[in-house]
């Protein structure tokens, strides 16, 4: 796996790199969407360059038949898909295969996202993406692409006392288990605000040894009061600052949140880390697929969004 900054370099006969643009580090992006979200779209292929990766969405009470009829849909049209498997609103092994076999048969599908999930009471057995790895069913049917999850700010609803010691735990396993599978594998992140504490984050996994490439999770378009309503609902850390500032901010109050700032901070470390885990970016389309797509494409093409 590349970094962004060796990807940019790559080849390049200058002594030393220069800072990526924003089209740069936004080319190759992914991104998500929902059932519902998705219905609203005509054709994606309007929306999204060729090749890019969609992720699906899992949010309880979805019934598995719509997800895997938007797999189905979302493949069709050209793109590689990779649904969410939440842990904790998945009853058991058995319906957890029940869904390998679905997606895989019916939309082809041979990527995922593992999780968690966001309830705090199982509906099965599974709590944790790791209890999934286990049960060997990725691995059989033959996934080629699984995804982890990452939190740059931690997690409060893993790490109750606001440390980072179980998720911290729990990429040391993931990064074992990525030695011994022969899938590829990846860590995407929650969104953050603030390129501190990604930076911070990158450079402390691969202190600890931690391999896996990052797939850096960042907020789309949206209007600043549902950008503050997603960070808290999400968990969102210290970066939420950011948001609160520029909400005092009353030249800035009626204006559309951009991920401008934190991804020209990305930009000017990746510049310089060469070792960075960082690969690529993933949205969060939080103002609206087309919200995030029209402003990703217009970085990659250089133009101002309209």
């Amino acid at each position: 796996m590349r970094s962004l900054l060796k990807r940019f370099t790559e080849g390049s006969k200058a002594a030393a790199p220069e800072q990526p643009s924003l089209g740069d580090i936004v080319s190759g992006y992914s991104i998500e969407v929902m059932p519902r979200t998705a219905a609203k779209v005509e054709d994606f292929r309007a929306l999204l360059p060729k090749g890019t990766r969609v992720y699906i969405a899992h949010i309880e009470g979805t019934p598995i038949e719509d997800m895997v009829a938007t797999a189905k849909r979302i493949s069709g049209e050209g793109y590689p898909v990779m649904p969410h498997f939440p842990a904790r609103i998945i009853d058991s092994a058995a319906v957890l295969e029940d869904w390998i076999k679905r997606y895989q048969g019916e939309a082809g599908v041979d990527q995922a996202l593992l999780l968690g999930g966001g309830v705090s009471v199982p509906a099965g057995s599974f709590d944790n993406s790791m209890q999934m790895l286990e049960t060997g069913l990725f691995d059989r049917y033959g996934f080629k692409r699984m995804h982890v999850a990452g939190h740059p700010e931690g997690n409060k609803d893993i790490d109750k006392d606001g440390s980072s010691k179980v998720v911290d735990e729990a990429l040391q396993w993931k990064q074992k288990y990525s030695e011994r599978t022969d899938a590829e594998m990846a860590i995407v992140t929650q969104f953050a605000f603030d390129a501190e504490p990604i930076i911070a984050w990158d450079r402390r996994l691969r202190a600890a040894g931690i391999t896996l490439p990052i797939h850096l999770g960042i907020a789309g378009p949206a209007k600043l009061q549902t950008m503050l309503k997603f960070a808290v609902a999400c968990g969102v850390g210290p970066s939420l600052k950011v948001l609160q500032k520029r909400a005092m901010d009353l030249t800035k109050l009626m204006l559309p949140y951009e991920p401008t700032e934190v991804l020209t901070d990305m930009s000017a470390y990746l510049a310089t880390e060469k070792d960075s885990l960082i690969e690529q970016l993933h949205f969060f389309p939080l103002g609206g697929i087309s919200a995030s797509t029209d402003w990703a494409n217009a970085q990659v093409d250089g133009k101002p969004a309209e």
